[in-house]
């Protein structure tokens, strides 16, 4: 391997071409938010010339981004937890050597970089208030203990390893769920990649080529998940809201479409279910605006991707949204109280149909959002961390 050169503030510049092993449950965008970050990021790092090898259980097919790719079976006839577990150890031996960084997005222990993307295990289930019953219950439970045991290991402090956080939520509760400093946890926001501006005709074209009504106030979640990402109370807010107004629900799954279905007519009429793809960017040209009441989001990548298309957001606050720390109310986004205020969600709806002022205001703010989180700037911090930590290791 190239011995790296020194920066002038005398930390490690990577060399070029790092060989990098990138771990990861499933690979490609349409995975969800934490898959579309590895994707997007690996992307980056393979145009700036470095070898990126892809260690994950499933590639996605559709994916534009082609990398060398090394399948990790665990087998699907064993529970969840064995599964995971098998998973961390399997990525450990196979990614032991022939790499100059391990970068993990995984529970496990393979990894030089390890980013933690959701609320950490033992902060869930030690930290959290729960009943005594439900708290005894995780102290001898085999699944429990073992995630448990694979984070812990994960986060222990060692010589040229670092633990990333995509949020400063994340970091605030792997401090009290560990008693690290908040100084010690990098904090690495997820990117976005620029669009152009979406003209008028545009929209109309993405609409029609979707089959979307090509009139009315079209509203667009995007999500994996959509009942955790608050499509309940989409419904509820709709049912306070003029008629034109329509909801467009990207990564419609069964549950969700379980959900539509019990609300009432005028209310089903109005929303439009779109199963899981890769290919989202056409309805973020068919919408108006972005909705995101989540109950749970460390990130939240979905209102960020929104913003580069010009849409202006609703979200919910932290802690159920992180991304929510990351923008300023009424300039940047519109930020609800709580994430099931359908009251609240109908009202900024009417706001944004009725006050032009208002999203020329959100759509200046956005692009300092923007600036702030494009993908080479995240690109950038990676590549100084592995520079750090090949420097610790010369050491």
């Amino acid at each position: 391997m190239t011995a790296p050169n020194p920066l002038a503030d005398g930390r490690v510049r990577p060399a070029a071409g790092l060989s990098i092993a990138f771990v990861v449950d499933r690979f490609g965008s349409r995975f969800g938010g934490a898959e579309a970050y590895g994707v997007a990021l690996m992307r980056e790092l393979a145009a700036a010339g470095h070898r990126i090898t892809v260690f994950a259980r499933e590639y996605d097919s559709a994916c534009d981004l082609r990398l060398p790719f090394r399948p990790i079976r665990s087998g699907r006839r064993w529970p969840s937890w064995i599964r995971v577990w098998l998973f961390a150890r399997r990525a450990a031996r196979q990614t032991r050597q022939g790499f100059d960084i391990v970068h993990s997005h995984m529970n496990g222990w393979c990894g030089d970089v390890e980013v933690i993307h959701v609320t950490p295990v033992r902060y869930r289930w030690r930290v959290q208030a729960m009943s005594p019953v439900r708290r005894w219950l995780s102290c001898v439970s085999p699944r429990v203990r073992t995630y448990l045991g694979l984070e812990a290991r994960r986060v222990a402090p060692q010589p040229a390893h670092r633990v990333v956080a995509v949020s400063q939520l994340i970091a605030h509760q792997l401090e009290q769920a560990y008693g690290f400093s908040e100084t010690q946890i990098p904090v690495i926001p997820p990117g976005v990649a620029a669009e152009p501006p979406v003209t008028a005709a545009q929209k109309h074209q993405s609409r029609e080529a979707l089959s979307l009504p090509a009139q009315g106030t079209l509203c667009l979640l995007v999500a994996r998940n959509p009942l955790r990402k608050g499509l309940p109370t989409v419904l509820r807010a709709l049912q306070q809201l003029p008629d034109d107004v329509l909801l467009l629900v990207v990564g419609a799954n069964a549950a969700s479409r379980d959900c539509v279905a019990q609300a009432p007519e005028s209310v089903r009429a109005r929303v439009h279910l779109v199963p899981e793809t890769s290919q989202v960017a056409p309805y973020y040209r068919a919408a108006d605006l972005y909705v995101h009441p989540t109950l749970n989001d460390s990130f939240g990548m979905a209102p960020l991707e929104a913003m580069s298309f010009g849409l202006p957001v609703i979200l919910s606050p932290a802690p159920w949204c992180g991304f929510a720390q990351y923008v300023k109310a009424g300039e940047e986004a519109l930020v609800l109280s709580h994430p099931e205020r359908a009251d609240e969600l109908a009202q900024a709806i009417e706001r944004l149909m009725s006050d032009s002022a208002l999203r020329d205001r959100l759509r200046v703010g956005m692009q300092g959002v923007l600036a702030r989180h494009a993908w080479p700037e995240v690109a950038r911090q990676y590549l100084a961390l592995y520079a750090d930590i090949q420097r610790e290791r010369q050491a």
